[in-house]
């Protein structure tokens, strides 16, 4: 059997440590880890840049090394929210909390790729299941490319059906971030979790005929939620990528 290599060693040691530790937390420096492992400053430093890679560690010039929040990073998943929650035998519904023409700030700008201050239509809704709040959704859409949206039911409408129906907008392609979060008092409330409790983010950003027209950040409650994913491609569906998401049975 082929020997481990000593960063690999040097990996999991560092991965079980930082586990253990709260997001900013420092973890010893290069020449620390090299001389505690008996290794080289090289393996270590290889060892730090895996880990920084995959999200597990933040590396900041001057100060060091400290513990981050992993991202998983998953292919476009476009499916709807109603269609699976009926299929778990559940009633879907949603509720408008928000909607109406907003500006760019310079971080949605640049997601746009729009100038500062560009239009855009902005959308919050409660998305629940048999009454129950199961997701939170904030969405941004090109506002150029909607006119007129605002005037739409959106609470009994699914907003990918309108974007086809009415604009001809079908996305085709895009990317996914799902991470690990806490739940702020304002969405605790909404959600009926406590504050700080553990939620999933999913940030989505979709694209059609190369242009981004729709960025949404949808937060999941991490105890009704376990994560899922194909690794092949799916067409594109409507709604949230709650395909990626599954409620939580009862004994798990």
């Amino acid at each position: 059997m082929p020997e481990v290599p000593k960063y690999a060693l040097l990996v999991e040691e560092l991965r079980h440590l930082i586990d253990t530790r709260p997001v900013g937390s420092p973890v010893p420096s290069e020449r620390v880890l090299a001389e505690s492992a008996g290794v080289s400053r090289m393996t270590a430093r290889r060892a730090l840049d895996m880990l920084e890679r995959d999200g597990y560690l933040q590396r900041i010039v001057g100060k060091g090394s400290f513990v981050s929040r992993p991202a998983v990073n998953l292919p476009l998943r476009l499916t709807s929210f109603t269609e699976d929650m009926r299929a778990r035998g559940l009633r879907p519904s949603s509720r408008v909390l928000e909607q109406g023409i907003v500006t760019a700030d310079e971080l949605l700008a640049a997601h746009f790729d729009l100038p500062r201050d560009e239009e855009l239509f902005r959308l919050v809704r409660i998305r629940l299941a048999d009454d129950t709040p199961f997701a939170i959704e904030r969405t941004h859409l090109r506002a150029a490319a909607v006119p007129g949206i605002e005037r739409l039911d959106l609470e009994r409408e699914s907003l990918y059906t309108a974007l086809e129906r009415d604009y001809a907008i079908r996305f085709d392609g895009g990317t996914q971030t799902i991470r690990a979060g806490n739940a702020t008092p304002a969405d605790a409330e909404t959600l009926g979790i406590e504050s700080g409790a553990a939620v999933l983010e999913l940030v989505r950003t979709s694209m059609a005929r190369g242009q981004v027209i729709e960025r949404t950040t949808s937060i999941y409650p991490g105890s009704r939620f376990e994560l899922s994913a194909s690794i092949a491609p799916v067409s594109a569906g409507e709604d949230v990528p709650a395909s990626a998401l599954r409620p939580r049975r009862a004994a798990d």
